[in-house]
C-alpha cells in the first residue's frame, strides 16, 4: 500500500511540472518548471540578474533556451549548472556574453546533457568544445556554428570522444579545415611525395598544418545529420567523413566551394541512407558527379544544387528519376532549359517544393505543363525568370518583402499553397482561349483575368 502511495505521489509530481515560454516563471512556479524556453526578446527585456534569481530557485529544469536573453552571462551559466542537476538540453545561441568560463562551469558538473546549441557564442574557443566532447558522454546533438575562434583541435576531440552523436552542426567556422575531420588515409598523403615539378617557394607553416592526420579506430554509426556549410574543406575531408560515418542521412555542404565531383563520388557510398543533400554554391561539381550520385543514392528526398553553374539538363534528368524527390532547388542553374522541366513533369511526381529562380531560359509553356503534371506541388519560386513577368501571373505571387529595391520587386515571383493551383487554373484557361482563337481564326491576346471569352 505504501508503494502505491509513493507511485501516485511521483505521478502527481510529474503531471504538475510545467513548460514556460517567453516569460519568467512566478515564485509559485519555480519548483514546478521543467522547460524554460525564452526564444524571443521581451519588452521589457529580461535581465541577466532576474534570470539568475529564477535559475537559483528552479531545481527541476530539464530544457533551457536562452536565445531571447542576449544579456546572459557566465555567472548565470554557473547558477544554472549548480542547480539544474537534471539538465538535458541547453540552447544559448547568440548569447555573446558567455565565454569559456560559463561553458566550463556546465561541463564540470557532469550534467546529463543530451543536446547543446552554442551557435554564435563568438567568444568560445577550443577549450569549451573539447570539454563538452570529453565530459558530455550522453550528447546526441551538438550545434557549434558561427564560432570564429574554433579550430580543428576541438573538432577532432568531438570525433574522438562524442560517440553517441546523431547530429553535429559546424557551419560557418572559418578556421576549420581537413585537419578537423577523419582522414581517409592511413598516413599523410603529402609527406615524402615524389614529384618532378619545380618546388614552390617555401612559406611559413602554421601549427594547424603540423597536426597529424586524424586516424580513428571506431565508426560513428549513430551519426545521421552533419552540417559543414561554408567550411574550407576539400574532397579528402568528405571522403574521410563518409568512411567514418557510413549512415549519414542529411549532409549539408552548401558553400564548400573547394569540393569537386570526387566529393560526390564519396557521398555516393552512403547509398540508400542519404535522404537530404545540400550543395548550393559548390560550383565545381559537374553532371558526371550528380548523375553518379543520383544513381547510387536512390532514396534522396531533398536536393539543393543552387548556383552550381556547370550543371545542365542531364543532372535534372537523373534527379527527376528519384522516386521520393520532394524538394529540389535549381536556383541560378543557367544551363537549365525547358527539356529539364519536361523531365521533372514526367518523372518527379512526388515533388512538393521547386526553386527555379534566375533560370532565365525557361518558358511559361514548359512551366505550365509541369504545373499540370505535378499535382503535389505546393511551393514554386520563379523570381527573375523572364517568362513569368507577364500580365496575369504576378497576381498569384506572394507579397513582396518590404526591403526589396524596385528591380527586385519587379522580379519577385513566389507561388505558395493554393496560389500554385490558382496559377495552374489561370494558365489552363489561357491555353483554352488560345486553342479557341486558333479554331476561330481570330487573334489571341494575353490577358490578366480569368474570363474565357475571346474579345
Amino acid at each position: 500500500m505504501l508503494l502505491d502511495t509513493k507511485s501516485a505521489s511521483s505521478t502527481s509530481f510529474h503531471e504538475d511540472m510545467m513548460k514556460i515560454s517567453d516569460r519568467l516563471p512566478s515564485e509559485d512556479e519555480y519548483r514546478r518548471v521543467r522547460h524554460l524556453l525564452l526564444h524571443r526578446p521581451q519588452e521589457p527585456a529580461i535581465t541577466d540578474d532576474a534570470l539568475a534569481r529564477v535559475l537559483g530557485a528552479s531545481p527541476h529544469l530539464e530544457t533551457v533556451v536562452f536565445t531571447g536573453v542576449p544579456d546572459v552571462s557566465d555567472r548565470t551559466m554557473a547558477v544554472l549548472a549548480e542547480n539544474a542537476v537534471d539538465l538535458l538540453g541547453l540552447d544559448i545561441s547568440g548569447c555573446a556574453q558567455v565565454t569559456d568560463t560559463g561553458i566550463l562551469e556546465v561541463t564540470n558538473k557532469s550534467l546529463p546533457l543530451q543536446w547543446l546549441q552554442l551557435n554564435g557564442v563568438v567568444g568560445l574557443t577550443d577549450a569549451s568544445i573539447s570539454a563538452v566532447a570529453k565530459t558530455c558522454s550522453r550528447l546526441i546533438e551538438l550545434e557549434a556554428c558561427d564560432l570564429p575562434l574554433l579550430t580543428p583541435v576541438s573538432v577532432r576531440d568531438i570525433w574522438s570522444f562524442s560517440r553517441q552523436l546523431r547530429t553535429i552542426r559546424l557551419a560557418n567556422n572559418p578556421l576549420l579545415s581537413d585537419k578537423a575531420f577523419p582522414s581517409p588515409f592511413k598516413h599523410d598523403p603529402y609527406s615524402g611525395a615524389a614529384t618532378n615539378e619545380k618546388p614552390l617557394p617555401p612559406r611559413p607553416t602554421t601549427w594547424l598544418e603540423l597536426l597529424p592526420p586524424l586516424i580513428l579506430r571506431h565508426s560513428a554509426d549513430n551519426l545521421r545529420v552533419i552540417d559543414l556549410s561554408q567550411c574550407k574543406i576539400t574532397d579528402n575531408a568528405v571522403q574521410g567523413i563518409v568512411r567514418h560515418a557510413p549512415r549519414i542521412q542529411t549532409f549539408i555542404l552548401s558553400g564548400c566551394s573547394l569540393l569537386t565531383d570526387k566529393a560526390l563520388d564519396s557521398i555516393s557510398e552512403l547509398k540508400d541512407h542519404l535522404d537530404v543533400l545540400m550543395l548550393a554554391h559548390v560550383s565545381n561539381i559537374t553532371d558526371r558527379g550528380v548523375v553518379n550520385l543520383a544513381r547510387a543514392c536512390t532514396n534522396l528526398r531533398c536536393v539543393d544544387v543552387a548556383f552550381c553553374r556547370n550543371l545542365t539538363d542531364m543532372s535534372v534528368f537523373e534527379l527527376a528519376g528519384l522516386p521520393g524527390l520532394q524538394r529540389l532547388s535549381l536556383v541560378r542553374v543557367h544551363k537549365l532549359t525547358d527539356i529539364g522541366l519536361y523531365s521533372l513533369a514526367e518523372h518527379a511526381t512526388e515533388l512538393e517544393r521547386l526553386h527555379l529562380s534566375y533560370c532565365d531560359s525557361l518558358s511559361l509553356d514548359a512551366a505550365h505543363l509541369m504545373l499540370r503534371k505535378l499535382t503535389r506541388l505546393q511551393h514554386l519560386t520563379a523570381t527573375g525568370v523572364p517568362a513569368f513577368r507577364r500580365k496575369g501571373v504576378q497576381r498569384f505571387s506572394e507579397p513582396m518583402p518590404g526591403n526589396c529595391d524596385p528591380d527586385q520587386q519587379a522580379a519577385f515571383c513566389v507561388f505558395n499553397g493554393d496560389n500554385v493551383g490558382r496559377l495552374r487554373q489561370f494558365l489552363d484557361k489561357e491555353d483554352k482561349r488560345r486553342r479557341d482563337a486558333e479554331a476561330q481564326n481570330v487573334p489571341f491576346v494575353m490577358r490578366d483575368d480569368d474570363r474565357l471569352d475571346l474579345y
